[in-house]
């Protein structure tokens, strides 16, 4: 079993929802965490949270859109923590409408935000991990990257690009003892998935919840490191 205590993450979309659930797990099991999203108050407020279990946090302020600011923010993490050994690319947006109805902005604006911006940010911080010669990188996709529905183009495109690019990158940086996951998650009570009438808070002994989701993280984690868990799906039970 592999040991955490003392290991360095960065959580992107780390101050609500699923980034949030899983640096407060990461926390628990003594790993400094830094956490990056857009607004800053919920930033600071997270990590005061985290270091009240007695580890280093930090954060940066950014849209994982915009390279510039990403460049930036994970050099300002680096600065204050060093090289880092976990990477969880959460970061991501939806909505949901017909290929007509939706705006063509907003149809990018996805893409963008849950493909381009995973990586850029795993552009900023895979030479850390590959000058170590390890690491763990966690991409975080859907079973809407699995399976196109009507409604969901613009999500299931970036999603479904989200496992390419993974699965590529699993494959290119594995010779550095670097494990890639791909998780395809169900719908879990997020911030997000509440937000879009998609999932409800009051069926939580039926329902996925964040904690669920950072539980299997912090398992594959944990794995000797001579095995990695490549892809996973997490669905609820009953629902």
């Amino acid at each position: 079993m592999e040991a955490l205590k003392g290991k360095k993450a960065i959580i992107t979309g780390g101050s609500r929802g699923l980034g949030k659930a899983t640096a407060l797990a990461f926390a628990r099991e003594g790993i400094d965490v830094a956490i990056t999203g857009r607004s800053e108050q919920q930033l600071k407020d997270t990590v005061d949270e985290l270091k009240a279990h007695g580890v280093d946090a930090t954060y940066a302020a950014f849209d994982v859109i915009d390279y510039e600011s990403v460049k930036m923010g994970i050099g300002k993490i680096t600065d204050h923590f060093g090289a880092v050994d976990i990477l969880v690319n959460n970061a991501g947006i939806a909505a949901f409408g017909t290929v007509l109805e939706m705006e063509a902005e907003q149809w990018a604006r996805i893409v963008q935000t849950n493909l381009l911006g995973m990586y850029y940010v795993t552009r900023e911080v895979l030479p850390q991990l590959v000058e170590k010669n390890q690491g763990d990188i966690f991409n975080v996709a859907s079973t809407a990257g699995l399976n196109g529905n009507a409604k969901t183009s613009a999500y299931s495109a970036s999603k479904f690009g989200v496992i390419g690019f993974s699965e590529s990158l699993m494959k290119e940086v594995r010779k550095h003892n670097i494990r890639v996951t791909t998780l395809t998650p169900s719908t879990i009570a997020s911030d997000m998935s509440v937000e879009l009438g998609i999932a409800d808070r009051d069926s939580a002994d039926r329902v996925l919840q964040p904690e669920d989701f950072a539980e299997l993280i912090v398992a594959g984690l944990k794995l000797p490191r001579r095995a990695m868990l490549q892809g996973a799906s997490l669905w609820s039970t009953n629902p």
